[in-house]
């Protein structure tokens, strides 16, 4: 085993910042200079802790840091090892793996959402809608597991729990967690018992619709959109009315005069960091949106999924007008782990009660054990923290896709931002989606994100998961073999 620093503070350089900032430089020294070889196992976090004196926590925090910059590298139950020179290079520029297998062509949503699962463990290509598992931080998960099995509220048996029903709203610890983070940094006023836990921010959106929606009813819905939200609310019978979406936001005279034919109930939107077009609502068009609502008599549905990845005054429909007509919606599986099906729904307190009774109608009530994980992470600070990370990684993965994609002939048709971006590639992307799925790459063709099916030239492309070279040399190779075909 390879000792750490004898001291945090022999150095003038390790005397700034937390404990566990000057731990994690001292060691990032010492790696970097070859004082610790690659393969060298770090000490446990116990003894490491014993050997300066601090706090298991610091130790924990140290370590985390070192492998966020891919410097050591966490192996299960044995422990944290110096990560090789080469691995860690492509850990720092966040490299793919090579696709081994062709993929069925993405057609629908379903379709696009059995490729990523078919990926498996090691996903590639632009299609993807999460983060690369080399971005999450496998730590804090483990971390903020043992804290919620190690003990229930008040001092309780985590197992006696588990032999009961869980709250039908949720985990006391999430709702008030939620409050707190909702009203102290997105302006969002919501008592925890306005707030609903679900299984993700897609349940959450589903047991909405199935409170407020009768089959038949007309729903907007921005275009281009997500193909998941267009494909549920079919299959429920409703009947959905896009309206163009913009930098800014919805085409406002359009929305106004579907308002004013169609009478819909609903208004379903990403309202921060768009997907696919990675653009957030402007306070004017906000505003806008909320005069149309009050003046025609339908809730706005706020689904705020990438939350943890914008800036927290980015306007909010729900910060705006209280959640009067808005009910604002987000979930955790996009910045801790696609596993982690966590969702929350913040409503009027009224509305909040029908919430829980769809929600038991659906599937009684919602596994407390990870929804207390997410509580402990969020009053910790160590979710904020994870995400600040990921959002610096973020910007610098968007430069690099940014050039990319221009080098092999497309154009955002929206300015990039956020985990996505809209691209024009000049040739119809359904065949262009077929030819690379053959090859392995999953894309994400534009007419997956129109209410009314119909080729495109669009594509989305996901800034953290398309920064392989390889796969542009594949998407320009594709791009000219179809260059000649008309769009159908």
């Amino acid at each position: 085993m390879s000792a750490l620093p004898d001291t945090l503070t022999s150095t003038p350089a390790a005397a700034a910042g937390t404990l566990g900032q000057q731990l994690a430089a001292r060691v990032a020294e010492r790696i970097r200079g070859g004082g610790l070889s690659p393969g060298a196992r770090l000490p446990s976090v116990r003894e490491g802790a014993r050997l300066h004196g601090v706090s298991p926590s610091t130790v924990v925090a140290a370590y985390d840091q070192l492998q966020a910059q891919g410097l050591v590298e966490a192996r299960r139950q044995r422990g944290f090892f110096v990560r090789e020179p080469q691995a860690a290079a492509r850990g720092a520029a966040n490299a793919v793996v090579a696709p081994a297998a062709p993929l069925a062509p993405p057609l629908d949503a379903t379709a696009l959402i059995r490729g990523m699962f078919q990926q498996g463990s090691a996903p590639s290509g632009p299609g993807m809608g999460t983060l690369p598992e080399a971005w999450l931080d496998q730590p804090l998960l483990d971390r903020a597991l043992r804290r919620a099995i190690g003990g229930a509220p008040g001092g309780g048996s985590v197992a006696g729990e588990a032999l009961r029903y869980g709250s039908p709203a949720g985990d006391e610890s999430l709702r008030q967690a939620m409050a707190r983070r909702l009203g102290g940094e997105l302006g969002i006023t919501a008592q925890p018992g306005q707030i609903v836990t679900t299984i993700g921010a897609t349940h959450a959106l589903d047991v909405v619709a199935r409170t407020l929606l009768q089959p038949g009813d007309a729903v907007l819905v921005d275009e281009p959109g997500w193909a998941v939200e267009f494909a549920r609310l079919a299959r429920m019978g409703m009947r959905l009315l896009p309206v163009p979406r913009g930098a800014d936001g919805p085409d406002l005279a359009v929305m106004a005069e579907l308002l004013a034919r169609h009478k819909p109930r609903l208004y379903v939107t990403v309202s921060v960091l768009h997907n696919p077009t990675g653009q957030s609502l402007s306070l004017a068009s906000a505003h806008q949106i909320l005069k149309l609502a009050e003046q025609h008599d339908f809730t706005i549905v706020e689904d705020d999924t990438y939350a943890w990845l914008a800036p927290p005054h980015a306007p909010r429909l729900a910060a705006l007008d209280g959640l009067q007509r808005t009910v604002y919606i987000t979930g955790f599986s996009k910045i801790l782990a696609p596993a982690w099906r966590v969702g929350v729904a913040a409503a009027a307190p009224a509305l909040a009660e029908r919430l829980v009774d769809s929600k038991l109608l659906g599937m009684l009530t919602t596994p407390p054990l990870l929804e207390r994980a997410v509580a402990w992470c969020l009053d910790q600070g160590l979710l904020r923290r994870h995400a600040e990370r990921v959002v610096q990684r973020l910007d610098a993965a968007r430069s690099r896709v940014v050039r990319l994609a221009q080098a092999s002939g497309c154009r955002f048709v929206t300015p990039p931002q956020g985990l996505f971006g809209w691209v024009d590639t000049g040739v119809d992307t359904e065949p262009l989606a077929a030819r690379l799925a053959a090859e392995g790459w999953l894309v994400a063709p534009g007419r997956l994100f129109l209410a009314a099916p119909r080729p495109t030239t669009q594509m989305r492309v996901n800034f953290a998961a398309a920064q392989d070279a390889r796969f542009w040399q594949a998407f320009t190779a594709a791009r000219q073999a179809l260059g000649d075909l008309p769009v159908r």
